[in-house]
C-alpha cells in the first residue's frame, strides 16, 4: 500500500496550496479541514506521515499528535505553525514530532521533513506488522510450548530446559518439535529472533 502524506489544516487556502506542491512534488496527498474529519477517514492502517497546523479550533495539532499515540496507526507528525512558542515546540518534539517548521518555512525544508517522515512511517509500519505476525504465531503454541519456547530463546539446552519446568528431557524434545513445526522454525537463532519479534518475555 503506498504512502499518503495527510494534511490537516483548517485554512483554506493554506490547504490548498501545501497539497498542490506535494502533488506536484510526486506525493499521495490527502487534505483535511480539521483533526475530527481526519480522525474519521477510512483505511486507517495505511503508512504515511501527517503535516498538520498547530492551532485550529476545537482540536488543535497536539490534539491530533495525541491521539495519533494513542492509534494502532501513529503516523510520524510534521507540524506547521504560524507562530510557535518554545514550550509547545518542546511538547511536539517530546511526543514524537518529526519537525516542526513555520508556515513561512523554504520548501525543501517542508519536503525534507515530510520525506523523513514517510521513510519513518514506513519503517514502523513494517515493524507493527510483523509484531502483528509473530503474535499470531505465537498464539498458535500452548502454554507449555511457549515456555519450552522461552528456553531455547534463552539459549538453554532441552536437558537444562527439562529440568527448569520439571519435566522429562523427551518431554521437552516433544514439545520442542510441536512447537517448530507450528512456527516453521528450526534453528534455535531463528527461535530466538522468533522470540524477541513477537514480543515474548524470556525473563
Amino acid at each position: 500500500m503506498k504512502s499518503v502524506v495527510h494534511v490537516v489544516d483548517d485554512d483554506e487556502s493554506f490547504l490548498r496550496s501545501v497539497s498542490r506542491l506535494l502533488r506536484a512534488s510526486g506525493y499521495e496527498v490527502a487534505t483535511f479541514a480539521s483533526v475530527q474529519s481526519f480522525l474519521q477517514r477510512e483505511a486507517p492502517s495505511a503508512p504515511g506521515c501527517v503535516v498538520t497546523d498547530l492551532q485550529m479550533p476545537r482540536q488543535s495539532g497536539l490534539d491530533l499528535q495525541q491521539a495519533l499515540a494513542r492509534s494502532r496507526n501513529p503516523l510520524p507528525v510534521v507540524f506547521l505553525t504560524s507562530k510557535g512558542d518554545i514550550p509547545t515546540t518542546v511538547r511536539a518534539m517530546r511526543g514524537g514530532a518529526e519537525d516542526f517548521l513555520t508556515k513561512r518555512a523554504p520548501k525543501t525544508q517542508l519536503l525534507e521533513a515530510i520525506e523523513r517522515a514517510l521513510d519513518r512511517g514506513q519503517k514502523e509500519t513494517e515493524e507493527r506488522e510483523q509484531r502483528a505476525s509473530a503474535e499470531a504465531k505465537l498464539n498458535l503454541l500452548s502454554p507449555r510450548e511457549r515456555q519450552v519456547l522461552s528456553g531455547v530463546a534463552r539459549g538453554l539446552l532441552n536437558k537444562e530446559i527439562a529440568d527448569e519446568l520439571g519435566l522429562a528431557e523427551r518431554t521437552v524434545k516433544l514439545h520442542r518439535s510441536n512447537l517448530s513445526a507450528k512456527l516453521g522454525l528450526r534453528s534455535p537463532a531463528e527461535l530466538a529472533l522468533f522470540a524477541r519479534e513477537s514480543g515474548m518475555s524470556t525473563a
